[in-house]
């Protein structure tokens, strides 16, 4: 296994979660993840070296899954992302308040319309920077930046005053 192939691997938990964000449930987030690792191993000639493979990667899942939601005919993008809240607390040292209060923002997360949803979850879930998530997404920075202020505020608004 060579370097790039290692730094997918390592991303898997990353790309995961990401793709629970897109497709909503298990299932059909391993299938994007698998689709997704084929896409970068078969077009592995066309990252530049130097650049943020987790970017990469994630726009060619929201790619793909685009591709797919079209495929079948979806008609809402939805998501369920059902491992957030592990990102946002350590469930193995989490007490049973910060654990009620992950469930509490994953739910609310699902609440959001798909484009704050993803804003949210690449910035503030994902630590990529407002420039490399509004190329995931293929939008204006600018766009980016009101997509997230909207999505913060409306999870605060939907948390009732709980950090968000």
């Amino acid at each position: 296994m060579d370097l790039f192939e290692r730094e997918i691997v390592d991303l898997l938990p990353r790309l995961r979660r990401f793709a629970r964000t897109l497709a909503g449930n298990v299932a059909d987030a391993d299938d994007l993840v698998q689709l997704t690792v084929e896409r970068g191993l078969a077009r592995r000639s066309q990252w530049i070296t130097g650049t943020r493979l987790d970017s990469w990667m994630m726009r060619i899942m929201k790619n793909a899954w685009i591709d797919e939601a079209r495929s079948r005919g979806r008609k809402r993008m939805v998501a369920g992302p059902d491992d957030m809240a592990d990102r946002v607390v350590d469930p193995s040292v989490a007490s049973a308040d910060m654990r009620i209060e992950a469930i509490a923002i994953r739910q609310a997360m699902t609440r959001l319309p798909d484009d704050q949803r993803l804003a949210v979850a690449l910035v503030l879930v994902e630590g990529l920077s407002y420039a490399e998530a509004a190329e995931v997404l293929e939008i204006p920075a600018g766009t980016l930046t009101s997509r997230l202020v909207r999505g913060r505020m409306a999870l605060m608004a939907d948390l009732g005053g709980m950090e968000a």
